[in-house]
C-alpha cells in the first residue's frame, strides 16, 4: 500500500519497512498467492519504489486518491483471482491513514486482516504505534514479516518451504517498534 518515491524521506524506517514488505511479496509469489498494490495520487507522490519488486512479478499498482485500498476494481480482481479468500495481509504506509482505513473496510467486509508490524509505518512513531494498537483492538491480527512468511508453509516438508526458508535465513531489519518513543 502506497510505498512511493515521495515518502522515502518522510516515513519512519522506510528502507527497513520496504525491505521487509518485499520479503513478504516474494514469499507470497513463491506460494502463488495473488498480490495487489496501490499508489496514492502517483501524479504528485510518484510511483512505487523499485525496492518493492512489482515489475518482477508484473504487478500493476492501482491508482487511488482515497485512503482505502478497497477500490471496486481491486476488490473485483481479488475475487476473480482467489474467490475463497478469507484473510488479507496488509503491508504499507501510512499506518494511521491508508492501512487504518483499508483494515476497517476489509474487516467490515468480513475478511481477517493480518498486519506484519515491521511492514507498516507512518511519518511519526506515535501515529504508527497508536494506529497499530487501535487496529489490534478492532480485530486485526498484528504479526511480523517472518511469522507471515513461515506461516505460508508451516511444515518443512511442504514442497515450497525451501524457497521461503531462503527468504528468512537473514533476519528482518529492525523497524524501531521496540525503541522507546
Amino acid at each position: 500500500c502506497d510505498m512511493q518515491d515521495k515518502f522515502k524521506t518522510m516515513i519512519s524506517h522506510f528502507e527497513q519497512v520496504t525491505h521487509n514488505s518485499n520479503r513478504v511479496l516474494n514469499a507470497a509469489k513463491i506460494m502463488d498467492m495473488p498480490v495487489f498494490a496501490t499508489e496514492q495520487y502517483p501524479k504528485g507522490l510518484g510511483h512505487t519504489v523499485p525496492e518493492i519488486e512489482l515489475a518482477k512479478f508484473s504487478i500493476k499498482a492501482h491508482e487511488k486518491t482515497c485512503f482505502t485500498m478497497c477500490l471496486p476494481d481491486l476488490m473485483a480482481e481479488l475475487k476473480s483471482a482467489q474467490p475463497e479468500t478469507k484473510s488479507i495481509i496488509l503491508c504499507g504506509i501510512e499506518t494511521h491513514a491508508c492501512i487504518h482505513h483499508t483494515t476497517l473496510d476489509l474487516l467490515d467486509q468480513g475478511f481477517q486482516v493480518h498486519i506484519p508490524v515491521d511492514c507498516a509505518s507512518s511519518r511519526t512513531e506515535t501515529d504508527r504505534r497508536f494506529a497499530l494498537a487501535r487496529l489490534r483492538d478492532v480485530g486485526a491480527f498484528l504479526t511480523t514479516s517472518e511469522c507471515v512468511i513461515l506461516g505460508f508453509a508451516a511444515d518443512s516438508a511442504h514442497p515450497k518451504f525451501k524457497g521461503l526458508q531462503k527468504i528468512v535465513m537473514k533476519s528482518a531489519p529492525n523497524t524501531g517498534l521496540l525503541d522507546p518513543l
